[in-house]
């Protein structure tokens, strides 16, 4: 039963094991500001409150967190997945353990990268990313997209690595072009070849198959974003030649695998292999801030 406007004589008119669904709570000028008396209110609907939306559990809404302090607050079944997986996958798990994190921008998942070498062995950089950890190495990268005023903090995390003993992997081969289209003329080069008018779009193939070997020495992977530039072919060959490695690892069950984000969703329905990883998480910025070893309001406040 739908009500725009709840109130305690229509539900309690309503049969047992009836399900009543309210409008969209993002409506109300008090849930994003997680207000008080709309908890209040709300939780005079119900017994218990179940969150099940780990997608928005970085946000301190009335729905995430308010309810909880007026009800018994559990997670439900789908975030109880959610949350077993990911602790298996960074909060304890079995080493060697491998991230893999692509992107277009390190600004973008800067405290991401730093907490990765902190907690892996090995730290598998793609993307656009790789290209401003090249050029901190003193690569010329041509025309590659590349955040070149971040080279000194590229080389921060990677002395960050060293410390930690996180083995940072950066391609040494490259498919570059000049045209960012789809099947455009390309090259595979070593990273010292790249032309001054030439893009790399995606990672070799010998670098490719050096990861695949990684990830063979390894119990435990999380992977956060594209290899490449996976939505305009021939630059996805990367992602999904490892995502399929990755596949089979862990159907053939020495791997266990966790991923998410959305275009690391979309990535690995490209590649046809969403269904075989352990875990595929749809959250976005959730799960990019619990990667982040940031504490997530809408789980803190459960009592699961």
């Amino acid at each position: 039963t739908f009500m725009q406007m709840p109130n305690n004589d229509a539900i309690n008119a309503l049969p047992n094991g009836s399900i009543v669904v309210i409008e969209n709570s993002r409506f109300a000028s008090g849930e994003e500001k997680n207000d008080p008396g709309m908890a209040k209110g709300i939780s005079s609907f119900g017994d218990f409150y179940v969150n099940d939306a780990f997608s928005a559990a970085h946000r301190a809404h009335v729905t995430t967190v308010g309810l909880a302090d007026y009800l018994p607050a559990y997670a439900g079944r789908s975030m109880e997945r959610e949350l077993s997986a990911l602790e298996k996958a960074l909060g304890n798990p079995v080493h060697p353990v491998a991230a893999v994190i692509g992107g277009a921008k390190v600004s973008s998942k800067l405290n991401v990268l730093r907490q990765m070498v902190e907690k892996v062995d090995h730290l598998i950089i793609g993307g656009g990313m790789a290209n401003t950890f090249l050029a901190a190495r003193g690569v010329d990268v041509g025309k590659s997209l590349c955040e070149h005023d971040l080279t000194d903090t590229a080389n921060e995390i990677l002395e960050a690595a060293e410390k930690a003993d996180c083995t940072v992997h950066l391609p040494y081969d490259v498919v570059v072009s000049k045209l960012f289209a789809p099947n455009p003329p390309t090259r595979i080069v070593n990273v010292h070849e790249v032309a001054e008018d030439e893009m790399i779009l995606d990672v070799g193939p010998a670098a490719v198959e050096a990861l695949s070997d990684v990830l063979k020495t390894c119990k435990t992977l999380v992977w956060n974003g594209p290899l490449g530039a996976f939505e305009t072919p021939p630059f996805d060959r990367a992602t999904v030649a490892l995502a399929k490695t990755a596949a089979a690892l862990t159907k053939e069950g020495s791997l266990l695998s966790v991923a998410g984000g959305g275009d690391t969703v979309a990535a690995l329905n490209h590649a046809g292999v969403a269904e075989d990883f352990s875990y595929v998480s749809t959250a976005g910025g959730a799960f990019l801030e619990w990667m982040e070893g940031k504490q997530l309001p809408g789980v803190a406040a459960l009592q699961y």
